[in-house]
């Protein structure tokens, strides 16, 4: 519900598609991670509507990629910027002030800009093997000592509660695990009181059609399966989305949702995990504070003004955030043992 699909084609003069930008007309804001709190009451009180809003972005999913989606032998700029300039055409003739998209690549967001979007970076945790760790224990020896012996103390916590972890790719899923992955992926959802947006069967379906791009972790203990994480993948980033556990073990959260995570990239040879948004936790365990970053077309001259201030403060407090954290980074200086 409230994801009216709106996209926009790009064609050439032969009428061949040069690509494509997905695009939904939106009547709330749960499940888009646009981050917009409190600013439909701000455009309430100015006497103008926030919904519906318009929105670029994948649903439910707040993971960098491409948001415009280009045939290889389209010209890039023109055919985005002919993309942009019909959302914008849309936005106008039907009144609506808002324009978001979120979690775009750079070269995205410097098009975006050029359309007078204000753009915004927001914190997320990633982790990066820009080192060229070959395995577990070298990126553990890049750590400070404390934070290696916390890693391997919840690492260990896990194996003492007799959970053993399985890697299994979408295509070699069991059809007996699918009941108790969806269970785990609903927990979440029910702890928080959150409408869960998936169904069984659509995991069924993206699994068989992903297949090794869809990667899920799940804890047993003996034969049952009492927890698991649901990532996705590309030919070099780990994207992590969906965690749930039938009971509280300690530490397998950072189990499941961190340590297996970085296992597996630097055994598939991924440089980037991106574990999902929130957890200054992460920190600690070897993910740092990276600017993501969106762009908000404003139609109101007064709101985009208002918004535009609101960012440029934020902004400042993110760069002093980062700056910061950079301080007590968990990784040790090269003479630090």
């Amino acid at each position: 519900m409230g994801w009216q699909p709106c996209h926009i084609a790009a064609r050439g003069d032969d009428n061949t598609l040069l690509g494509m930008m997905p695009l939904y007309r939106r009547t709330h804001s749960f499940g888009d991670f646009a981050r917009d709190y409190g600013w439909s009451g701000a455009w309430q009180q100015m006497g103008v509507a926030y919904y519906p809003k318009l929105f670029t972005g994948t649903p439910y999913t707040p993971a960098t990629g491409p948001r415009f989606l280009l045939r290889p032998d389209a010209p890039r700029e023109p055919t985005v910027r002919a993309l942009i300039a019909a959302a914008l055409d849309l936005a106008r003739q039907e009144g609506i002030t808002m324009w978001q998209t979120v979690y775009a690549r750079p070269d995205d967001i410097a098009l975006l800009r050029e359309a007078d979007c204000l753009e915004r970076p927001i914190v997320q945790y990633h982790w990066s093997n820009g080192a060229g760790w070959h395995d577990f224990d070298a990126f553990l020896d890049a750590l400070t000592s404390k934070r290696r012996k916390e890693i391997r103390r919840e690492r260990r916590r896990v194996t003492e509660q007799n959970i053993r972890i399985e890697v299994l790719h979408g295509n070699e899923i069991d059809d007996t695990l699918w009941p108790h992955i969806h269970r785990h992926y609903l927990t979440t959802f029910e702890r928080y009181g959150t409408p869960a947006a998936f169904t069984e069967a659509f995991f069924r379906e993206v699994a068989a059609g992903l297949g090794q791009r869809f990667v899920v972790f799940i804890a047993f203990r003996g034969d049952l399966p009492v927890a698991s994480a649901i990532c996705y993948r590309s030919h070099d980033t780990l994207f992590g989305r969906h965690w749930g556990a039938d009971e509280e073990i300690d530490c397998l959260h950072f189990e499941l949702c961190l340590y297996q995570g970085i296992d597996y990239c630097l055994r598939h040879g991924l440089t980037l995990f991106e574990p999902g948004a929130g957890g200054e936790h992460k920190v600690n365990r070897g993910f740092m504070p990276t600017r993501t970053w969106s762009a908000y077309w404003i139609g109101e001259p007064r709101l985009r003004k208002a918004v535009a201030d609101f960012l440029a403060r934020e902004r400042h407090a993110i760069d002093e955030y980062i700056t910061n954290e950079a301080k007590s980074s968990p990784y040790r200086q090269t003479s630090d043992k």
